[in-house]
């Protein structure tokens, strides 16, 4: 049942397949743009660098994307030297003619061992104690600090506050730009485990205030025992929808927690094992093969089939997305699972999703195959009728999630490779076999209802918009 919505574009594909086939030609053209009700807007090569999450942000008139990067060293044509990857910043206003404006350098290293993955960006005037006319970028600077800049002018991006030094580890942070509250995803030398979080008030940037430190009870310091799955990211509803939620895990051992926010900021500090389980008002252990990268809630949805029920027709949900991690499906499919948690002391998984397999013979292309990341954007135009997620070499996929319970494709986009795309390995009989591959590694949409999606292999930044049968679903203006 959870697959029968695949089974008509798995139909088509064998046929085209065939086809192929007996042609002589390959089932799908090695490197070449592939795409169903979804289309290029736009195209920036970022300096050829390898790209983890982009964000698009409102400026007064303009529309100004802050891309954070995986680490490496490569020229600045902006200033004609060598950089370590850090943050990109392009105007998008224009989304068919992108603009590289700044690239803010981070820490030096390889991958992820190096660069500023994370950006979250508000606007002084939305910040209760901040300076009305600022903007403000929070990022993490490589694995060992948090910083805040001043972009009030994107292309002069200016250094305002190191929040906190000497981490161990970070990753996807979530600030609430009406509250200043930071959830900072962190790793402090005396905790457990690599990520946990870290709270700041921030509504007035240039002057942190420290609330707490948190985690799940046995990461903590002086605890015993297991050491439960490092935080991966949290997502908060802020103060008006007083939740957050944390993803744990990447492909393993994956945890959600659902958060009384209010408990959280208020509620007793010291990390013991009954203060770090007191804010919790539910959680859901996956399987022991499945991780929880991306925790995503969808909140008041209405369930057109149980519009006769008596209860249970409005329905809370959140979307639980998995990340791959090693090449060519050396390992178990991560995918979309969705869980009702309508109840939310005992949120249980209702559907799931995943794109076929042979519907392009991905774990043959190389590189990674299988979900990363959904949009944490509550666009209007798409909150509760569309999600997007990036899939690897199967490109970012749209899903129809009007109804929670049968999760339906509707679009896809796979970029082409370019001369920048890099190639990605794997080990086989103790050989080293390489193909070049794309690599969608997170996406993010505007309120324009534009989509973007950046590459971990080095193809840059891809500008897309819905069209045919999958536009009409979104709720455009």
């Amino acid at each position: 049942m959870l697959y029968r919505h695949a089974y008509a574009r798995c139909c088509r594909h064998a046929i085209a397949i065939l086809a192929l086939a007996c042609a002589g030609a390959p089932a799908w053209s090695a490197g070449q743009e592939e795409k169903q009700n979804m289309a290029l807007v736009g195209y920036h090569d970022l300096q050829g660098r390898s790209a983890y999450q982009p964000l698009v942000h409102k400026q007064g008139e303009r529309w100004i994307a802050y891309i954070g990067l995986h680490g490496d060293y490569l020229p600045n044509a902006l200033t004609g030297k060598p950089e370590h990857n850090g943050t990109a910043i392009l105007d998008v206003t224009d989304p068919k003619r992108p603009q590289l404006l700044a690239h803010i350098a981070g820490e030096p290293g390889k991958a992820e061992a190096g660069g500023a993955q994370m950006v979250r960006v508000c606007n002084g005037s939305e910040l209760p104690h901040a300076d009305k006319g600022k903007v403000y970028l929070l990022r993490p600077f490589g694995n060992s600090a948090q910083e805040v800049w001043d972009v009030t002018d994107p292309a002069r991006p200016a250094l305002l506050t190191t929040i906190v030094a000497k981490l161990g580890g970070t990753h996807k942070n979530w600030w609430e730009c009406d509250s200043g509250i930071a959830y900072l995803v962190s790793g402090l030398p005396d905790w457990r485990t690599r990520r946990m979080t870290q709270i700041f008030d921030l509504s007035n940037p240039a002057k942190p205030v420290f609330i707490r430190n948190f985690g799940l009870p046995g990461q903590q310091p002086g605890a015993t025992g297991p050491v439960p799955t490092e935080l991966h990211g949290p997502v908060s509803t802020g103060p008006k929808g007083n939740r957050v939620y944390f993803g744990y895990g990447t492909n393993k051992g994956g945890i959600v927690q659902i958060v009384d926010r209010d408990k959280l900021l208020k509620g007793p500090k010291e990390p013991t094992n009954a203060n770090l389980a007191y804010p919790q008002l539910g959680r859901l252990d996956l399987a022991p093969n499945t991780g929880a990268h991306t925790v995503f809630p969808l909140l008041g949805m209405e369930i057109a089939e149980f519009a006769k029920d008596r209860d249970g027709r409005m329905r809370d949900f959140v979307v639980v997305t998995n990340e791959s991690l090693t090449n060519e499906c050396q390992e178990a499919r991560q995918m979309v699972w969705i869980a009702d948690i309508s109840n939310e002391s005992t949120p249980f998984n209702v559907s799931n999703w995943t794109v076929p397999e042979a519907s392009g013979n991905f774990c043959s292309r190389g590189g990674r195959f299988g979900t990363h990341s959904s949009n944490e954007n509550f666009a209007p135009i798409y909150y509760k009728r569309i999600m997007f997620f990036a899939h690897f070499n199967a490109g970012v996929r749209a899903v129809d999630i009007r109804d929670p319970f049968n999760p339906r494709e509707i679009g896809y986009y796979i970029p082409a490779v370019t001369d920048k795309t890099d190639r990605r390995c794997v080990n086989v009989d103790g050989a080293e076999h390489c193909k070049i591959a794309i690599q969608t590694n997170n996406v993010d949409v505007d309120d324009r209802g534009y989509i973007y999606i950046v590459d971990r292999a080095n193809t840059g930044l891809h500008i897309l918009e819905l069209t045919g049968a999958a536009r009409a679903i979104a709720k455009f203006p």
